[in-house]
């Protein structure tokens, strides 16, 4: 018997390789014998440069960064040598923002959308052209910020200015509050001959109550009081970006992911690329998909947003093409509908009812591991 682990990470819970590892303990309980092919996924998100890292050869670099709240941190994103000799043997750098701007760095009685800054994003971009990237993967997702980039951009280059022509020193909402118009200018200039590609798990705009203050900033911080001053803040970036380049970077899906950083990479130029997509073709998924009886995938949180490019759905979509039947499991299952119309023969939740949060973090393995065994005693007709 052969089962495909394809998890993502559980967020501040498991990276997808300790989700890989307890599912294979959960098979094993069940099917001693199985072969267990392990692929740990992404999406855009956490786990993005390893996984590529793994799949194409290479090394994670660390650098010095900041993280959302503008304080120095070590921040590690991938680097590999192009394919086949490609890209005239430049390299190709995989950036998660999350690794300097993350959520997770970020102690929840901390966390402060109204100040937070994307600029240590932009510092691990600088990092990757000073290494001779020809190509940059940015995975988005995961970040502490709604800033819609503004701090990467300027930690780039970009010069935000107010009504007055004046530069702007504040980051943030402060920031966002006076910017009139984006000077692009003084960018680096290497950016111009960079193959600029954007790892989106998610299709939101940067504006309205499908973006990005609407649908990710509750998580961040956001509350009824600051979700009026960013977003109106979000929109005047959305007009001086739009003026500076010529078109609507803001209406473009995808454009709020990371807290608006979409918006921003696709204003230099950046081409935005489902990030599940990248992620298994890097890894090899299809491939590994061939002569296999099951899948199993998963997620911290399954909803109404999973099956907008989320791995579990993207897992689901190249199993179901390749006649594989899938399980999919999940700490929180909260519309396991998407996933059920996709195919998935289950959705299964694995925290225990009533478990306070911290402690179902904390104990994540242990339950991914039971729910596994469980779900697959129950289903004889797999394998």
């Amino acid at each position: 018997m052969k089962i495909v682990l394809a998890p993502d990470s559980f967020k501040e819970s498991m990276t997808a390789a300790q989700a890989v590892a307890a599912m294979e303990r959960g098979v094993r309980r069940v099917h001693p014998d199985a072969t267990c092919v392990r692929v740990p996924m992404a999406d855009g998100g956490e786990g993005t440069a390893q996984a590529v890292v793994d799949a194409l050869g290479g090394e994670l670099r660390t650098v010095d960064a900041l993280d959302a709240l503008g304080r120095p941190v070590r921040a590690t994103y991938g680097l590999v040598a192009a394919p086949g000799g490609t890209d005239g043997g430049a390299s190709i750098a995989v950036v998660e923002v999350a690794a300097a701007i993350g959520l997770a760095r970020i102690d929840p009685a901390e966390r402060e959308p109204l100040a937070a800054t994307s600029a240590g994003a932009g510092l691990l971009l600088l990092d990757a052209l000073d290494q001779g990237a020809g190509r940059v993967v940015v995975g988005l997702g995961g970040t502490a910020t709604n800033d819609g980039g503004a701090g990467l951009l300027r930690a780039l280059g970009a010069v935000l200015r107010d009504a007055e022509g004046r530069a702007l020193v504040a980051h943030g909402a402060p920031a966002l509050a006076a910017v009139t118009s984006v000077d692009l200018t003084g960018l680096d200039a290497r950016l111009a001959g960079l193959d600029l590609l954007v790892a989106c798990d998610v299709t939101s705009p940067l504006l309205g109550p499908a973006g990005a203050t609407a649908v990710f900033g509750p998580q961040k911080g956001v509350d009824a009081v600051r979700a009026p001053v960013l977003e109106a803040g979000l929109a005047r970036l959305a007009s001086a970006l739009h003026a500076a380049v010529g078109h609507d970077v803001a209406a473009v899906p995808g454009a709020g992911a990371g807290g608006g950083l979409g918006a921003a990479l696709l204003a230099l130029g950046g081409r935005l690329v489902p990030g599940v997509e990248l992620v298994a073709r890097a890894v090899g998924l299809a491939e590994c998909l061939v002569g296999a009886d099951l899948v199993l995938t998963g997620e911290g949180a399954v909803d109404a947003q999973t099956a907008r490019g989320k791995t579990p759905a993207g897992v689901a979509g190249l199993a179901a093409a390749a006649g594989v039947p899938v399980i999919a499991f999940a700490g929180r299952v909260l519309d396991p509908a998407p996933l059920l119309e996709l195919g998935v023969l289950d959705v299964v939740e694995i925290t225990p009812p009533g478990m306070p949060r911290a402690e179902a973090l904390a104990r994540g393995a242990e339950h991914l591991e039971r729910a596994v065994a469980a779900a697959l005693l129950a289903r004889a007709d797999v394998g």
